[in-house]
C-alpha cells in the first residue's frame, strides 16, 4: 500500500460517480456481447490486462477473486470503461468492456475490427498518439484526458483516464489499455 493509501479496485469511480448510457438503441450494440468474456482467448487477454496494469501501476484494476473466468466476467461487467489494442503498425482495438462496448456504440465484431486511431477525431489524433507513446516509454499514464468519438460520431471528453502498456508474461509488449470512468458528452 503506497503513501498509506488504501488499494484502488474502480479508478476514481466513487469520486465521479460515474455516468452511464441509458440503454436504449445502444443495447442493440451489446445484446450479442454478453457472454464475450467466455471466450478462451478473451479470458486470457483480460489476465493479461490485469497482470499489466498490476505490473505497470503496482496495484490491482479490481479484486482477483475466483478464477481467471470469473475476472473476465467481473472486467467485462465493471462500472468502468476498459479497451485495448494491439501492436499492430495501425493498432486494432482487440478488447472493449460492455461499457466500451456501450459508449463507442459498437458491437464486439466491430469493435474489434476498429484502428484505435479511430476512437479519436482526426483533429486529435496527433494528441492521441504523443500521450500513447509517453505511456508506452513510462510503462503507464495517469490523469489523460482527452475528446473520443462514437461509431455514430457521438463526441465526448474522457477524463482521469490511465493507460498502460501491456505485456506478456515474459515483459514482451503486446498492446495498451486504458481505463476510465469519468466523461461528459460534448
Amino acid at each position: 500500500m503506497a503513501g498509506g493509501q488504501p488499494p484502488c479496485y474502480y479508478p476514481r469511480h466513487a469520486e465521479c460517480g460515474a455516468h452511464f448510457l441509458p440503454l436504449s438503441s445502444a443495447e442493440e450494440a451489446v445484446d450479442d456481447s454478453i457472454h464475450i468474456w467466455r471466450r478462451p482467448e478473451v479470458i486470457e487477454w483480460s489476465q493479461r490486462l490485469l497482470d499489466s496494469y498490476r505490473h505497470c501501476v503496482g496495484r490491482d484494476l479490481l479484486p482477483r477473486l475466483g478464477g481467471s473466468e470469473a475476472q473476465a466476467h467481473a472486467l467485462f461487467h465493471a462500472p468502468f470503461v476498459t479497451v485495448s489494442h494491439g501492436t499492430q503498425d495501425d493498432p486494432i482495438l482487440n478488447y472493449g468492456s460492455q461499457l466500451a462496448l456501450t459508449l463507442w456504440e459498437m458491437t464486439w465484431e466491430q469493435l474489434v475490427q476498429t484502428p484505435s486511431r479511430l476512437t479519436a477525431e482526426s483533429v486529435n489524433r496527433a494528441e492521441r498518439e504523443r500521450m500513447l507513446e509517453r505511456a508506452n516509454l513510462e510503462g503507464y499514464l495517469d490523469n489523460y484526458r482527452g475528446v473520443r468519438i462514437s461509431s455514430s460520431g457521438r463526441r465526448f471528453l474522457i477524463e482521469q483516464a490511465l493507460v498502460w502498456t501491456v505485456v506478456d508474461q515474459a515483459g514482451h509488449r503486446r498492446g495498451q489499455a486504458a481505463t476510465f470512468s469519468r466523461w461528459t458528452f460534448l
